[in-house]
C-alpha cells in the first residue's frame, strides 16, 4: 500500500510527539512537554473546524464556543463532585454534538458572509453566558481541582500519562477526519464545497452532508475545551471570546487546511512562537502579524504544504 506525502509527514508528527515527554525529562525541562499538550488541545480543536472550514468550505467564526462549552461542562461536573471520566466525556460528546447540530440547523440556512456572522454571534452568546455565571467565576472564571477519573489503570494526575491520554484522543481524532474526508461522504463534501448548486442538481442533499460535518467538527471540539479544563484545571469565559476563534483560523491555515494534520502543525507553530515572542516583547503580535502574512502569501499550503510541496503549489 502506497502512502502519501501527507500521510507519512503526519505519522512522523505524531512520533516526534510521542517522544517529547522522555526527551523533556532528559532535558529537565518538564515545562516544555506541558506547553506541548497545550498545543495537541488546540491542534485538536483547530483540526476539528478544518473539517468544516478546509474540506466542507464552512468558514465558521464560532467554534470557541463548543470549547468553551467542553470546558465548562467538564468544570461544573468536577465542581459537582461527578469525577468519573466515562461520564464526562460521554457526556461532552452528546452536549457537543446537540449543540453544533442546532446552531449548524440555523447558520447552515446562511451562507458566505452572514454564515460567518451568525457562528460569530453565537460564539458571542455563549461567552456572555460564561460571564453571567457568578457561581463559577463570572468574568474571572473559576478553578477546580483533580482531572477526569478512568481507574486506577489511567491516572490522569499523573502529568505524563495526561500528556498521553491528549496524545491518543489527538491521534484518534484525526484518524476519524482522515477516515471520513477519504470516503463518499468526503467526497460529497468536497465536492459540495467546489461547486454547491451542482452537487444539488445531481441530487445530493447538501444542506444534510454540510450540517453532518459541523456536528462532528463542534463535538470533536466540545472534547477538545474538555481536555483543555483538563489540562488546566482551569475554566474562563474567554475560552468562548471570538477572538479564540480567530487563534483557532489561523491554526488551521497556518499549519495547512488541505492536510488533517496540518492544524496540528500549525497549533504547535503558533503556541510556540507565541510563547517564544511574548518572552522578549510585550508586543509580540507586531512581529506574528508579519510571519502570517508571509506564510499565507509564499506557503499557500501552509506549513504542511512547505513539507509536502505540490508542483506549484506555493507559487505566488
Amino acid at each position: 500500500m502506497r502512502i502519501s506525502r501527507d500521510l507519512l509527514v503526519g505519522m512522523l508528527l505524531m512520533l516526534a510527539l510521542a517522544l517529547v515527554p522522555p526527551v523533556a525529562d532528559a532535558a529537565g525541562n518538564g515545562y516544555f512537554a506541558q506547553t506541548i499538550a497545550r498545543a495537541m488541545v488546540f491542534g485538536m480543536a483547530a483540526a476539528s473546524l478544518n473539517l468544516a472550514l478546509g474540506y466542507g468550505g464552512m468558514v465558521s467564526f464560532g467554534h470557541a464556543a463548543f470549547l468553551g462549552l467542553g470546558a465548562y461542562a467538564v468544570g461544573m461536573l468536577m465542581d459537582a463532585g461527578i469525577t468519573n471520566g466515562y461520564v464526562q466525556f460521554a457526556l461532552l460528546l452528546a452536549v457537543g454534538a446537540a449543540a453544533a447540530l442546532v446552531i449548524g440547523a440555523i447558520c447552515l440556512r446562511t451562507s458566505g458572509l452572514y454564515f460567518i456572522m451568525i457562528t460569530l454571534a453565537f460564539a458571542q452568546f455563549f461567552y456572555y453566558v460564561g460571564v453571567g455565571l457568578k457561581p463559577y467565576g463570572g468574568v474571572d472564571g473559576f478553578t477546580f481541582r483533580g482531572r477526569s477519573d478512568f481507574g486506577a489503570w489511567l491516572d490522569l494526575g499523573n502529568d505524563t500519562v495526561f500528556y498521553y491520554f491528549v496524545w491518543a484522543v489527538l491521534a484518534l481524532s484525526l484518524l476519524l477526519i482522515h477516515r471520513i474526508i477519504h470516503a463518499r461522504f468526503g467526497m460529497a463534501l468536497a465536492g459540495t464545497r467546489a461547486n454547491e448548486r451542482r452537487m444539488r442538481s445531481i441530487g445530493l442533499p447538501t444542506y444534510r452532508y454540510k450540517l453532518a460535518a459541523f456536528v462532528i467538527s463542534g463535538a470533536l471540539c466540545t472534547v477538545a475545551g474538555g481536555l483543555l479544563a483538563d489540562l488546566t484545571q482551569f475554566v474562563s469565559p474567554d475560552y468562548m471570546h471570538w477572538t479564540r476563534s480567530g487563534d483557532l483560523l489561523i491554526m488551521a491555515i497556518m499549519g495547512g487546511m488541505s492536510s488533517v494534520c496540518g492544524p496540528v502543525l500549525g497549533a504547535i507553530a503558533y503556541l510556540l512562537l507565541e510563547q517564544g515572542l511574548g518572552a522578549v516583547t510585550e508586543h509580540w503580535q507586531a512581529i506574528l502579524g508579519p510571519i502570517l502574512i508571509l506564510v499565507v502569501l509564499f506557503a499557500r499550503h501552509g506549513l504542511m504544504g512547505l513539507l509536502t510541496p505540490r508542483p506549484g503549489a506555493n507559487r505566488v
